[in-house]
Order: C-alpha cells, then sequence, then structure tokens
C-alpha cells in the first residue's frame, strides 16, 4: 500500500514489520494487513520454501516486500531501521536464533521501546521441546487436542493445519499482539514481548472441554461424545452419490423437524416412528445412527439439502472448498471475494466504521523496496539503480539537492 491506498479498517496507521517464514506468522500478519495495518515482510534472498507461486499465496495479500540478508551486519541494521519506525514486529525463528541475527527482543526495543515484539513457535521460547522441530500436527498431539477428532474405532483425523497453526497459533498471536499494541499506547505504556505457542494457544483452545471431563460430562476417548462423532445427532452422514451432511441437531426441537424431514417420524416419508430409537439412551445410539445412516444413503447431497433448506433442522451440506464461495449464504454475504484473478476468503470479522478490505494482491518478494524505503524513509532500501545518473551539466552553480 501507498500513502495514497493506505488507510483503511480499524488497524489503520499501524505499521508491522514481519520477517518472512511459513505457517501461523505469516497468517497472523495477513491479518493484521487485512484489519488495516501497513505489514512490510522481510523475505530472506531466495525466498521462501512453501513451493508455491509467492503471487497466488493468499497469506502474502495486504503486505508489501522487501529483501534483506540477515546474515549480513547491513541486514541486521536495516531491519532494526525498520523496527525503530514500526508499531510491531513479528517472527516466528526458532528460540534464539532472532538473538543470533542481531534482531533480538533487546535489540529492537532498545531502538524503539514502544515496539511490540510478537514471537510465533510451535513449542514456546522455552520448556525441553523449546529447540525442537515441529508441526502442527504434533503440537496438536501433544495437547490432547488432535486425540478429540476421529471415530471411536479409527486414528485420530488431521484438520489439516487449521487447529494447530491458525486456531491455536496465528489467532492467539494477534490476540495478544493487539493486547499489547493498546498497551503500549497507552499513556506511559511501553512495548512488551509477546510469546505465542501453538501448544499452548491449542490447549487454551480445549478449556471447554476440560471442564465437561472435570463435570463428568465427557469421556476422555474419542468418537464416543457429545461433541466428537459419538452422537448420532450430531455427525456426518453419506448420500447416495457419495456426498455427506453434516448434522448438528442438538435441542430437541432441531432433533424432532430433523427427524421428521429425514422420514424416520409420523408425517415423514417413512411414516415409521415406533422406529427410531430413543435419543436419551446412550445404549441405543449405534442403533440410531444406522437408522439415520439408511435415510441418508437413500438420496443425493443435492435433494438432502433442497429437503432441509430454510429449516432449523441444523443440517447442511459438506462443501468442498472450490464449493464452499459458491453456497447461497456465503455468496449474499459476499464471504469470498475475488481479487487479482484468485478466489479466497474476504477479511474477517467486519467493522461497521473501519471496514477491512483485500487492498493488495499477495506479494512478491522485494518487489516492494522502493516503496517501502520512501514511505518508511528508508532509502537504504531502495534497490539499486540499473541505469549510471547522467554526468552534471557545467554550470556556474547547482541547486541543492531536494529530499524526495
Amino acid at each position: 500500500m501507498t500513502a495514497a491506498d493506505g488507510g483503511h479498517g480499524p488497524l489503520a496507521g499501524v505499521r508491522v514489520v514481519e520477517l518472512a517464514g511459513i505457517g501461523p506468522g505469516p497468517f497472523a500478519a495477513m491479518l493484521l494487513g487485512d484489519l488495516g495495518a501497513d505489514v512490510v515482510r522481510v523475505d530472506r534472498p531466495g525466498g521462501q520454501t512453501l513451493g508455491i507461486d509467492p503471487a497466488l499465496d493468499v497469506t502474502g495479500r495486504n503486505k508489501r516486500s522487501v529483501v534483506v540478508d540477515l546474515k549480513t551486519e547491513r541486514g541486521a541494521a536495516t531491519v532494526l531501521d525498520l523496527a525503530e519506525r514500526a508499531d510491531v514486529l513479528i517472527e516466528g525463528y526458532r528460540p534464539g536464533v532472532a538473538e543470533r541475527l542481531g534482531v533480538g527482543p533487546t535489540e529492537c526495543l532498545a531502538r524503539n521501546p514502544r515496539l511490540v515484539y510478537g514471537r510465533m513457535t510451535g513449542w514456546g521460547q522455552e520448556g525441553p521441546l523449546a529447540h525442537s522441530a515441529g508441526h502442527d500436527v504434533g503440537y496438536t498431539a501433544v495437547t490432547g487436542a488432535l486425540g478429540l477428532v476421529g471415530p471411536a474405532d479409527g486414528p485420530p483425523a488431521i484438520p489439516a493445519n487449521l487447529l494447530g497453526d491458525y486456531a491455536g497459533g496465528s489467532l492467539y498471536l494477534v490476540v495478544g499482539v493487539l493486547a499489547a499494541l493498546h498497551h503500549a499506547r497507552a499513556a506511559g505504556g511501553r512495548g512488551q514481548v509477546v510469546d505465542a505457542a501453538v501448544v499452548d494457544g491449542t490447549s487454551h483452545l480445549t478449556a471447554m472441554i476440560h471442564g465437561m471431563v472435570a463435570a463428568g460430562v465427557w469421556q476422555d476417548r474419542r468418537g464416543v461424545n457429545l461433541l466428537d462423532g459419538g452422537c448420532p445427532f450430531y455427525g456426518v452422514y453419506e448420500t447416495s452419490d457419495g456426498g455427506w451432511m453434516a448434522v448438528g441437531a442438538l435441542e430437541r426441537p432441531f432433533y424432532d423437524l430433523f427427524v421428521r424431514l429425514l422420514g424416520l417420524s409420523e408425517g415423514g416419508d417413512g411414516g415409521v416412528a415406533d422406529a427410531v430409537p430413543d435419543r436419551d439412551d446412550p445404549a441405543r445410539w449405534g442403533e440410531l445412527r444406522e437408522a439415520v445412516a439408511a435415510r441418508f444413503r437413500t438420496r443425493t447431497r443435492d435433494e438432502w439439502t433442497a429437503v432441509f433448506a430454510g429449516t432449523d433442522a441444523c443440517v447442511a451440506p459438506v462443501l468442498s472448498l472450490r464449493e464452499a464461495p459458491s453456497h447461497p449464504h456465503l455468496a449474499a454475504r459476499a464471504t469470498f471475494v475475488t481479487h487479482a484473478g484468485v478466489t479466497q476468503p474476504a477479511p474477517a470479522p467486519r467493522f461497521s466504521t473501519t471496514p477491512g478490505a483485500v487492498r493488495r494482491p499477495p506479494a512478491v518478494p522485494g518487489a516492494d523496496a522502493a516503496e517501502v524505503a520512501h514511505d518508511w524513509g528508508l532509502p537504504t532500501l531502495a534497490p539499486p539503480r540499473t541505469t549510471p545518473d547522467p554526468p552534471p551539466r557545467e554550470t556556474p552553480e547547482r541547486l541543492p539537492d531536494r529530499d524526495l
């Protein structure tokens, strides 16, 4: 963004430096950019290892990129110059790496005492595993969260990297950064370090389940509880065409409507109310699940979608990523947008006065160096000239150079 197209969203005017990485850090920086922050991503020479074209990496939207070699003294000095002008810095290195590069919290806060220094790791800054490699599946595994997902008689299901990296990592980093930014901008406030670890955030997400375990209403095993697929009226069912329908008919009025529309009660398509096992008897949940599954196998996904459309039965089709933007409700809300030819989720949440927006396509490494150099007052960021300056004219005197 430039001075001409910036200034959108509730974080307009907030400057963010992102030390490029993969996973939760880039998503957190994207979210800050969606909210209007001026995000400058510091890419390393040679780019990242995500394996996709940076121009198509949606987590790079609403950012600008400069390339800096942090393994050089000049590179570290450049990042410190950026940190001096920033409100927030985000890094996702292993513990100690930023310090070895000379851009750790001590150096950055010395240059800018009001800086919020956000650290994003899987294991956290300390602990026996702090320096170990890891990924979402490992972080969610040790927190107990991964073990919640999947059938009782099968392995845990892997929900991509949404549960750990993004829910337990990125979103907690953003919450922490915004809280620390509020503190730093208060009277007498100062900057601070925000230590966001995927294991901490993911564990925090399981708070309600821990309470239910303590109360004796949740069994500490998978696929036998109300919200983990063990309940026959909260789960997914295959349709005749290989599609799937999601059922969440927990409350009694919603359940009664669900079984009626499904054809398992009088007034439905089967008139077999007496055959429906008692939903309040967990011992008969297996029978009830088989009855529900048999009904769903009689029609296609689209046919069942039409049956339940506009009702409070709490049933929805399971859509693919490509199908989701066309869902009537999501389309009406413009939950997805197409920008620079790429269909992607729109910024969230929504604001009545200072709405966020997709202002820029994903940043290409180094493409914005001259623009950032001008806007942030850092001429050393500008790329070298590709053509030599013309020789000065021989005149009796020259006008003084002017700052741009």
